[in-house]
């Protein structure tokens, strides 16, 4: 696969993998890419744990799937991400960012108007609605053959100072390396986030991989092989779309956005 296409059809698995074990040569490639990043002074400030073992894996799909319902019930995921959400085709082509909730259960649908107001999120509540995304979250995360829990150096990530930048920016070209490597590889990544939105569920992770002191874990990732059709959740989203350029890019300051350039844009096949 060419570099641009790897590059321009890079997504996020929302679905199921295979349960086949991720092997061991690809856990060495996608490790080797990821320390083939660039970093400050060659500092190499991350460090990587992964893990198959089941039960392990086990205990972060339920500390995930109670996240999940814990965020979403009390309404501060909701509160937190709604400028993201979008529910139909068009708004989704005009923001051109966000997630597109294209796939909804027949009963929830009316209330995608209220899903933001108080009404909505005691009717999602009712319908059990977090509940049941949760759950989904849990055997996601259950079926994962492979997690990978992306940590920093606590001598390099200082997030008191303006150099902790670096190490940010070290860390998210390793996690690119290997997110571009898995397309190559037949495989699909996603990051495990929900636990990050409660903070006690977030400290039972950093028990569950032996975090030591002088370490700081930033994310964990389950990975693994897609199968030849994708089966979409119950509850599922499409983030396809891309701002164009003269959204995000300008030109001299900040106040001339760049022109001529989104025409130009290469559509994906």
């Amino acid at each position: 696969m060419e570099f641009l296409d790897v590059v321009r059809r890079r997504k996020t698995t929302n679905g199921h993998f295979l349960p086949d074990p991720v092997s061991a040569e690809h856990q060495r490639l996608l490790m080797e890419v990821a320390g083939r990043a660039p970093s400050q002074l060659n500092s190499q400030p991350w460090r990587f744990v992964l893990t198959e073992d089941r039960s392990v894996i086990e205990q972060v799909s339920e500390i995930s799937g109670q996240s999940v319902t814990e965020s979403m019930s009390n309404g501060t995921f909701f509160e937190r991400y709604k400028r993201y959400f979008r529910f139909s085709a068009a708004e989704m082509e005009s923001r051109r960012d966000g997630m597109l909730f294209d796939r909804l259960p027949a009963p929830l649908r009316p209330f995608t108007s209220q899903v933001f107001t108080k009404r909505g999120q005691r009717m999602m509540n009712a319908l059990r609605v977090p509940q049941t995304l949760g759950e989904e979250n849990r055997k996601l995360v259950a079926g994962s053959p492979l997690l990978i829990a992306v940590l920093l150096d606590r001598a390099e990530y200082r997030p008191e100072a303006l150099s902790s930048f670096y190490s940010v920016f070290s860390m998210g070209a390793a996690m690119e390396n290997v997110w571009l490597t898995t397309l190559e590889v037949g495989m699909g990544i996603q990051f495990i986030s929900f636990p990050m939105e409660v903070p006690s569920q977030w400290a039972r992770i950093e028990q569950l991989f032996g975090v030591p002191p002088e370490l700081d874990l930033m994310a964990v990732y389950r990975l693994g092989y897609l199968p030849a059709e994708q089966r979409r959740p119950a509850i599922d989203w499409s983030s396809s779309q891309r701002k164009r350029v003269s959204q995000y890019v300008f030109r001299d300051t900040c106040a001339s956005p760049q022109q001529g350039w989104d025409d130009l844009e290469t559509p994906l096949s």
